[in-house]
This record gives structure tokens, sequence and C-alpha cells, in this order.
């Protein structure tokens, strides 16, 4: 059973000397940036900013739909990604009808689940930061979501998440190539909010404990634990959802993905499968006739009755894949996922989150309603009860 703190992390020693030349040059870049020789700009808008310093599944985009979820409520989202592995450029706001290929597969995902939120990509931040204000289709956007954008400094958030998965905590990481950080542990110091991902959920209060020294936090600094929890599986090519107990009943299951960090999904699966198979693909892969082929053999091979699952992101990817056969798109389910807060964090993090964004809005209505609606269950619109007072970034 995985459970070690870092113990999917893997160390590449002999790589030292790119390692030190690696970290050499981020220093600089960051130390430009605290001097001033780089300027970050800051805007008239609450911004949240949830990144990471280490490459690959951290957990970024369950973590950045949590607040979604919480703010849309009450005030208009936008969402403003890089668009990874896009094949457009510029600034492209996400339609209903809008490619997946033009804004990436998070983006097209946070678009198809969250309607009424506005979603947009630009490799550089602060121009999409302009043009989602200023455009007459997006200019009533109340507060901005940063995705993976904790190394673009350029940008000064008023709030910055960090996240670390618990199973490669940064702070056993080493910088690239020697490890997957983005930059230096010290890095950690620009988070107003870090959060330990991915935790087990029987993990013990003598654990917290440890890992909140072993972060070694500033006493400004807040952190947080959450866990995953699975909802029920959702047919991709079709309608229809299945409890994730009706597993038992089948007899293989073939799980896919194309994530950075899969061991822990199908770790969380093997308990409810009788026989569970993994096909495992790069992050964000984009899947070809080839690969269909490929996941075509590996389920006719498996005994019935059987099923497919694959992760909400792929199934983005998959279903624009050619090649798949008829019995492979009736059996495939994506398995959607949330994150709850433990140690009852969650009313804590959602009133500092909400006051916040109720403090620094643009909108007279909203700071209007921190006063009004103090009592009102953190859960729907947030105990606005008390500002919250973030650090200067």
């Amino acid at each position: 059973m995985i459970r070690t703190q870092g113990d999917l992390i893997k160390l590449h020693e002999w790589l030292a000397p790119l390692g030190w030349l690696y970290s050499l040059a981020v220093r600089l870049r960051n130390r430009c940036f605290d001097l001033g020789f780089l300027r970050s700009r800051s805007f008239d808008i609450p911004i949240i900013s949830i990144g990471n310093i280490t490459v690959g599944g951290s957990g970024k985009t369950p973590h950045t739909e949590y607040l979604v979820r919480l703010l849309q409520k009450e005030m208009q989202v936008g969402v403003l990604s890089r668009g990874y592995k896009r094949k457009s450029r510029g600034y492209v706001r996400a339609e209903q009808d809008t490619p997946m290929q033009d804004v990436g597969d998070e983006p097209y995902q946070m678009r198809q689940k969250f309607p009424r939120a506005y979603v947009a990509v630009d490799k550089n931040r602060c121009e999409g930061i302009d043009r989602m204000t200023t455009d007459e289709e997006t200019n009533d956007v109340d507060v901005i979501l940063l995705d993976d954008a904790f190394q673009h400094r350029y940008v000064k958030p008023g709030v910055n998440i960090l996240l670390t998965d618990y199973h490669r905590l940064m702070i056993y990481d080493k910088v690239m190539p020697v490890g997957r950080l983005r930059e230096p542990r010290s890095g950690k110091s620009r988070a107003d909010i870090v959060i330990v991902t991915k935790c087990p959920k029987d993990l013990k209060p003598m654990e917290f404990r440890v890992l909140t020294k072993a972060m070694n936090l500033y006493p400004w600094q807040e952190l947080y634990f959450t866990t995953i929890d699975y909802d029920p599986l959702r047919l991709v090519f079709g309608q229809g959802e299945k409890p994730l107990d009706d597993l038992r009943d089948v007899e293989s299951v073939l799980l896919v993905t194309g994530i950075a960090s899969p061991a822990q999904l199908e770790n969380d699966l093997q308990p409810l499968c009788r026989s569970l198979s993994h096909l495992s693909f790069g992050d964000h892969h984009n899947f070809k006739a080839k690969d269909a082929e490929r996941i075509n053999a590996a389920f006719a091979k498996l005994k019935g009755p059987k099923l497919l699952i694959t992760t909400e992101k792929d199934a983005v990817r998959l279903q624009q894949a050619e090649g798949l056969s008829e019995e492979v798109k009736g059996a495939l389910y994506a398995l959607p996922i949330r994150v709850s807060f433990m140690l009852d964090q969650q009313e804590n993090f959602n009133t500092k989150i909400i006051s916040y964004v109720r403090k620094n809005s643009r909108n007279s209505i909203l700071v209007k309603t921190k006063d009004d609606n103090k009592s009102k269950d953190s859960h729907h619109s947030g105990d606005g009860s008390g500002t919250i007072s973030f650090r200067d970034n």
C-alpha cells in the first residue's frame, strides 16, 4: 500500500552538476524579482494562484475546481491557464464549442464542467488578465484563478496557494534533473497557503504533527491537508453512471491513464477490483490511432464481464482519438475526483478565501455582502465574519 511520505520520489544523483547549474539559474531569476530588476504586476481584482514547484500531478485541477465550486455561488469566476500542449497562440477564451486542441485538455474539461465560469488560456498571464477584465464578454469577472502559475512571477497574486503531493513532498525532493523540483525548496516561502494533497484517509494525529514540523513554514503561512474522494463512474461515450461498488461485480478492469502520477489512483482502485490491469501513457498524452489499437487489444484479452476506467482529463483526449472499438467505447468510464479537507479545516479555508475576495472585490455588491452575510454557511458562501490579511507577496 502506498503510504510513505516521499515514496514516489526518484533521485538521479549522478546529474547533480546539472542540478546545481539549474538551481543557480532559477535562484538568480527569483532574486531579480525580489530586487525589482524584474517586475511583478498587481491588479485591482482578486487573483488567486494555484500551483506547485514540482513537475507533474500534485492535484492542481481538482483544487482549482474546488475553488470554482466554492466561489461561483455568489460571484463571477474566471479561470486563466497557460493551455499546456494547445495548438493555438495568444489569448483564447473557451466557449462551449471550442475545440480541445485550441485550449488544452484541462481548460477544456473545466469549461465543460463549469459552463458559468469564464475559462481562458494565455501563456502571458498579465495579458490574459487584462483581456479577461476588459473584454465586453468577461469584464464583469469578480475573481480570477490562475492555474499552475506559482513560477509566473510577473503576476503578483493576492493569495498564492502551493500544493505538494504527500507521496512526493517537495521537502524531500531536489531540483531538476536530479529530482522533479522546478525551483529550490526555498521557493515555498512565497506561498500564503500550503496544501499537502493526496493524503491517506487514515493518517494519525502524530503523523499530521510530524508533517507540520517537517514542512517548516513561516508563522504567517497556513498549512492544510486534503485527500481524494471519488464520484460515481461516468460513461465517456454516452450518458450513464455507475457506482464504484459495482466494480466488485466485474471480472476485469482496464485502467487507462495519461497523467503524471497514476500510482495513487491504481492503489485506490486495486481493492475494489477482482482483476486490475493498467495501461499508462505519458502526462497529457495525445492519444493516436496506434494507441487506440493498443487499448483495443488489451481490452479484448480481458475476461468478461469487463470495463475500462480513465481519468476525466484523459477522457477528454480519448474522445478525440480515432480507432477505438465500439466495444471499448461502450465500456469506457471516467472517474471524477474531488478534494476533501482533513482535520475539519474546510470551514476555515473557505472563510479565508471568500473573505479575501470580498475584501478586495471591484464589485460593490460583494463588498456589501461581506458585511451583510456574516452568518451564512461557509460551505455555500463562506463565513464572512472576518477579513483576511495575507502578507504582501
